[in-house]
């Protein structure tokens, strides 16, 4: 899709796999996955995506593998095996300090034994060889640990050896060897692979020795070829900062998030579905000596308010993930979604990919079982903390709040099986207490992060990013966290009741009327998608414009003119990262919709113009100089009056570029538009106009308009309506108080409202006839289907072409619509 002019160094006497065996050091491109027990699992992947990923333009920076003979020649010769052995021995898994005591007894016996001289040898002149090959003296080289038992698609070992970066000269290399050797003995090395049933005694460590790129004058982060909270398999989740990644990796920064949909990655639109601005206030970069080969240094504000990546780079990345993940689920026979890190180099802007490895978590779940969960939030408690949701489950405990991981176990202050760990962030060191933790709190940190990475792995829920959880909580708290509300995860004071419910897809009837959805919140989009449904048959603006945007659309375009130098500023930052206050608008409502568009792609997706009432849009951020105050704004100023109006054109056509954006520019025209309060047909003939105006035309790219069907003047004229749109959907909320004369908001005449009035069925059923007479599509959107059986088998009975539900319905639906059906 993008020219690569990138050539990775070859060595220039490739060595034969039968005579690599004996081998202490090998080339990158002489290794493949078949070399595992000898190089590793991060070595043989970079070997194997040198050797047949570049053809594709993967560019992969070149070196070598010191292999597992180089470790067990040195452990053995050194006579550190015994002594390795007892002190494992001594560990009492439940005990954390004899895990502490005896980790560090064996990293300090291997980091002090000298380093035997042949092997050194064969090392030293590797690196020398390569640094020729890139024209240098002496390269600046990665080193990187590489156990056998790593990166494999049934256990992830990422993070729990060391890497070493800009490691300069012979002397440093042979120490960053060692360090890595030693590195297997972590604690949480140690306490992983025994929770995984692996002895550390059989497990080798590989290292390899990579040319560095220098993204600490570039960018550089992790990608992922999934969601990686939902599983969602068609996108590219990539997370990137300024500098070297260890900051993504670590949670100290929270990085710029992008998510690319990856079957319209070839197909000349730009399916960036959304860009989150992060907050990359430092930056790791080259340290100045031998002693401090890296160092945190401040980004620059201007830096801080822009994306790390543009949109060519983005999507280039995007492209060699789906690249690898294709190759790689070739070679294995089944889907592999990968993991992987990549960079910049500030100097060329060239992008590299400088690991890759199998996903771990989603790959391994059973697709055709799905498992929810609900909060029983019947008291509407508010969050008293927001952050980044990892996963989608829910759990409550006590906090405990640490911040050394030294200074409480060594005052006795421990961590309680069942705690909640509260902290500024993680680093795999923290890995033992994680492993009995009920869930985790961090300040920072991105869906990538150390903390976030382990909690999918370890299946239990975890907020990062919150900023400051550990100011805000103390210790000994009972609090419930939640990650099953959406892509934001809220904590909450006090324990809270939930449901877990599992469903066995495999089990469901097939039916033949069309099953959609409603869907407000495009972070569960993805989630959704994989519930049984013929698309989207109600998304809602609103959603987005409350959650994603804040501010009321006018507010935006004429802030500067009201002199209130409060909303500017709130304003003013909301819009950091876009263009302007408009481009703002129109950006953050296309990625909501796109989102939601492309989670349940090509199945169509309805999305509803914005429906606020007056009263609703006050409470958006600078909503009341522009609203009405309405007696009964349930009638009153809404949906289609609002669009040709002179005083919300200009708000409306941002909702109509909006479209545009997500239809011509990502390519989703899976997307159909809908209207909603349209009293008459000579305002449906003026909002169309109004649409035409502002380059949304009816027809356009196979573009469809439909009309919610909610007033009775709808049905009465819907021979009339239908000649100008596509679809109505019925909107049996409002069609019911306004057939039966009543407000649904008032508990007075409560007992009185009943969608299943028998003047509301008959309405119902005209409509239906109507729409088969005229051959224009009809379905149902409202609250109806999702609350009785029975007002679904009336529709299906009536030959209603879709019903759309909430998505915590859609199994009782299913059945219901079957029995119907029968």
């Amino acid at each position: 899709m993008i020219e690569n002019t990138f050539t990775t160094p070859k060595f220039e006497e490739p060595i034969n796999p039968s005579q690599m065996s004996d081998k202490i050091v090998i080339p990158l491109e002489s290794v493949d996955l078949d070399s595992i027990s000898l190089v590793g699992g991060k070595s043989a992947s970079l070997g194997e995506m040198i050797v047949n990923l570049s053809k594709l333009g993967v560019a992969v920076p070149g070196g070598f593998a010191v292999t597992t003979n180089a470790y067990f020649d040195f452990i053995k010769k050194s006579g550190l095996e015994p002594f390795i052995k007892n002190q494992l021995a001594t560990i009492d898994f439940n005990d954390l300090i004899t895990l502490r005591r005896a980790g560090q007894k064996i990293r300090q016996a291997i980091s002090s034994t000298r380093f035997p001289q042949e092997l050194s040898k064969e090392i030293i002149d590797s690196y020398l060889e390569l640094s020729k090959k890139y024209n240098q003296e002496q390269t600046d080289v990665a080193v990187r640990s590489s156990a056998t038992a790593e990166d494999l698609p049934d256990a992830s070992f990422a993070g729990q050896q060391e890497t070493y970066l800009n490691v300069r000269g012979p002397a440093a290399l042979i120490d960053a060897v060692r360090n890595c050797f030693a590195s297997l003995f972590t604690d949480r090395g140690i306490s992983y692979r025994k929770s995984l049933g692996y002895d550390s005694l059989d497990v080798g460590l590989s290292v390899v020795v990579q040319k560095m790129v220098r993204s600490d004058l570039g960018t550089s982060g992790v990608a992922f070829s999934l969601d990686t909270e939902s599983g969602f398999k068609d996108v590219v989740v990539i997370n990137g900062t300024y500098g070297l990644g260890e900051m993504v990796v670590q949670g100290a920064v929270s990085p710029d998030e992008f998510i690319v949909f990856k079957p319209l990655i070839e197909s000349g639109f730009t399916p960036i579905i959304e860009k989150k601005l992060g907050v990359k206030d430092k930056m790791m970069v080259y340290g100045e000596s031998s002693d401090e080969r890296t160092k945190i240094i401040r980004v620059e504000k201007r830096l801080q308010q822009q994306f790390c990546l543009n949109d060519k780079q983005i999507l280039q990345l995007a492209d060699w993930v789906q690249k690898i993940e294709h190759y790689y689920s070739e070679k294995k026979g089944k889907w592999c979604p990968m993991d992987t890190e990549w960079a910049v180099d500030g100097e060329t802007q060239e992008l590299y990919i400088v690991q890759a490895r199998p996903e771990t978590v989603h790959s391994q779940k059973d697709s055709q079982r799905i498992i929810t969960y609900e909060l029983d939030n019947s008291e509407h408690k508010k969050p008293i903390i927001k952050g980044i949701a990892v996963g989608d489950k829910i759990a409550s405990g006590e906090v405990n709040i640490l911040f050394s991981l030294d200074n409480r176990l060594i005052k006795g202050n421990g961590f309680k099986e069942g705690d909640i760990l509260v902290t500024d962030m993680t680093d795999p060191d923290w890995e033992p207490i994680m492993k009995i933790a009920s869930a985790i709190v961090t300040n920072k940190g991105g869906r990538t992060c150390h903390a976030a990475i382990v909690a999918r792995e370890m299946g239990i829920p975890a907020i990062v990013g919150c900023g400051n959880a550990t100011e805000r909580l103390a210790n000994g708290q009972l609090i419930t966290i939640s990650c099953a509300e959406g892509s934001e995860g809220h904590v909450y004071d006090g324990k809270i009741p939930f449901k877990e419910e599992q469903v066995d897809l495999s089990k469901l009837p097939a039916i033949k009327t069309n099953l959609m959805f409603n869907v407000g919140s495009p972070g569960l989009a993805f989630q959704f998608s994989q519930l049984p449904n013929k698309g989207v048959g109600l998304a809602r603006e609103e959603f987005i414009i409350n959650n994603y945007i804040k501010v009321h659309p006018l507010a935006l375009l004429q802030h500067q003119t009201l002199k209130d130098h409060q909303l500017s500023s709130t304003i003013k930052e909301l819009i950091r990262g876009h263009e302007n206050e408009a481009a703002y608008f129109v950006n953050q409502l296309a990625y909501g919709i796109g989102k939601i568009a492309s989670a349940f792609y090509p199945e169509a997706v309805i999305v509803r113009f914005s429906d606020f009432k007056s009263n609703e849009y006050r409470n958006l951020l600078g909503g009341k100089y522009f609203e009405p105050e309405e007696e009964n704004p349930m009638i009153g100023w809404r949906g289609a009056s609002r669009y040709y109006a002179p005083q919300y054109k200009p708000a409306f056509e941002l909702e109509c570029k909006a479209i545009l954006k997500v239809r011509k520019e990502m390519g989703l025209k899976n997307v159909i538009v809908m209207i909603p309060f349209c009293r008459t047909v000579e305002e449906l003939k003026q909002v169309l106009e109004t649409m035409n105006e502002f380059g949304l035309r009816r027809g356009d790219d196979g573009l469809k308009v439909f009309l919610m069907a909610e007033l009775p003047s709808n049905i009465l004229m819907a021979e009339e309506f239908a000649s100008y749109i596509d679809g109505f959907s019925i909107g049996s909320n409002d069609l019911t108080q306004l057939t039966l004369g009543l407000d649904r908001d008032s508990s007075l005449v409560a007992s009185i409202y009943n969608e299943q009035n028998p003047a509301v069925l008959r309405l119902i059923e005209q409509l239906i006839k109507t729409s088969k007479k005229a051959n224009v599509k009809v379905g149902i959107c409202g609250q109806g289907p999702s609350d009785f059986p029975e007002f679904t088998k009336f529709l299906v009975e009536q030959g209603i072409d879709s019903i759309s539900v909430t998505p915590d319905a859609v199994i009782k639906t299913i059945m219901a619509i079957h029995e119907a059906e029968k």
